[in-house]
């Protein structure tokens, strides 16, 4: 008889400490940054909107500098992977999307399906 079921292991990892170092193993950004660190981070965003702010003051919107990107911070954001849109298995997933297509308008025509 095991000594721990898989959903009490996973009950235990999810009670663990955000910066315990199994968490982090396992991909939890969470705990990279405590709340010190986030606290600089969203200091370190209001000073550069308010630079912007002061540096844009009385220009046309059209003459002003793009707004200031927020301080990165970990498990928050980040680019979103890009897929490949023409990539081989992309293709192949289309094509088979388009035979089916094909198919089912095939069977409408021929009252095989309603």
């Amino acid at each position: 008889m095991p000594l721990l079921t898989w959903r009490e292991l996973r009950g235990y990892i999810r009670q663990l400490p955000p910066d315990a170092r199994t968490r982090l193993a396992l991909g939890d950004e969470d705990g990279v940054w405590g709340l010190q660190e986030h606290l600089t981070a969203v200091v370190i965003d209001e000073l550069r909107t308010a630079n912007w702010q002061r540096s844009n003051e009385g220009r046309k919107r059209s003459e002003q500098s793009p707004r200031p990107k927020p301080f990165p911070r970990p498990g928050v954001g980040g680019k979103k992977p890009q897929r490949d849109k023409a990539g081989p298995a992309r293709q192949e997933a289309r094509q088979r999307a388009m035979r089916r297509a094909a198919e089912r308008k095939r069977a409408l025509a021929a009252g095989e399906i309603t």
